[in-house]
């Protein structure tokens, strides 16, 4: 079935470092990649999001003397898990992958550039306040309804899902165009949290 022109696909953070091989890598990241190829057939519209973080960023654990990663830290902003340094911007590991359809995105939104916040969101920064400027163009461009894919199910995924129910957004996540961390139980915990705040979950074939 084919879109409406008031929905547009979302593809969250397919980058090198989240893929095998790469320094953030999410147990069989590029799975997702023929799947979101084939979803961006369907859509007359995609956005595409991009970790872009500057070295020595503050959710790196090398930025925290004695930290290891995985491990969190207390932020200005709340709790923070500390990452391996990843998406660093420029590198090889913050391009996405080389197999994802790039070409006809009618937009690319870099994310996590501030040194001192995280963003998981494609909306939002961590602190849940400062945006990233996305909502304003979906409205302005007369999006209602956003469908997501990619990387991780349970963070950037999860997290911009979460945002686009709380502004307003019709939201779908194409479970299998997605793949988790699922660190201490977060894929669970994020699957269920969306479906309570009324995101679809569903799978390609049915789109």
């Amino acid at each position: 079935m084919a879109a409406r022109d008031t929905e547009i696909l979302i593809v969250v953070d397919v980058q090198n470092d989240f893929c095998p091989g790469g320094a953030l890598a999410v147990p069989e990241g590029d799975a997702v990649v023929p799947v979101v190829n084939r979803l961006a057939g369907r859509f007359a519209h995609r956005i595409l999001t991009q970790d872009w973080h500057p070295a020595g960023h503050s959710s790196f654990a090398t930025s925290h003397d004695g930290r290891a990663p995985f491990e969190t830290a207390e932020m200005p902003y709340g709790t923070q898990v500390l990452w391996p340094d990843h998406c660093v911007q420029g590198s090889a590991g913050a391009a996405f992958h080389p197999d994802l359809q790039v070409d006809g995105a009618d937009l690319i939104i870099r994310k996590g550039f501030r040194s001192a916040i995280d963003s998981y969101s494609a909306f939002f920064e961590n602190d849940r306040k400062t945006p990233t400027g996305l909502a304003g163009y979906l409205r302005d461009r007369g999006f209602d309804t956003v469908v997501m894919a990619g990387l991780a199910t349970d963070f950037c995924v999860a997290y911009s899902a979460l945002d686009a129910r709380r502004l307003g957004f019709a939201t779908t996540v194409v479970v299998d165009a997605c793949r988790g961390i699922d660190l201490n139980g977060s894929l669970d915990a994020a699957l269920k949290e969306m479906a309570a705040a009324g995101v679809a979950l569903s799978q390609a074939a049915t789109l």
